[in-house]
């Protein structure tokens, strides 16, 4: 092994409200403050960074010509509980998805699937 993960880290034009969106959807912590161009989010062994990044360009899924390059899995115990949950909170349901997941953008436009029957 040459060395373990750190931090998963995603650009946002306000890393703390996005930090915020993910704090809430997976139920971790927030470290950070308002302006701040560094926010965390930890809890469940788990570490996601947030960077501010003005001028970020988001995916525009499903459009290849500015196609997602990762994406988070949200394993969720009811879909039906789940999505109007995430939507709440900002994020919006996008094309796409299957007979165990479906596709959301987050507030600022990156891609994520909340996930149900799905392994660990």
């Amino acid at each position: 092994m040459i060395g373990q993960l750190h931090s998963y880290v995603i650009d946002a034009p306000d890393a703390h409200a996005l930090a915020c969106f993910y704090g809430e959807l997976l139920g971790m912590q927030v470290q950070g403050d308002p302006g701040d161009d560094w926010v965390v989010v930890t809890g469940q062994g788990y570490r996601l960074a947030f960077q501010q990044a003005p001028d970020l360009q988001p995916p525009d899924w499903p459009d290849p010509a500015r196609p997602q390059q990762t994406h988070l899995d949200v394993r969720v115990a009811d879909i039906d509980v789940a999505e109007p949950a995430a939507l709440a909170l900002g994020a919006r349901r996008l094309p796409g998805g299957g007979g165990d997941f479906r596709v959301y953008a987050d507030p600022v436009g990156h891609p994520f699937c909340l996930v149900w029957d799905a392994p660990l």
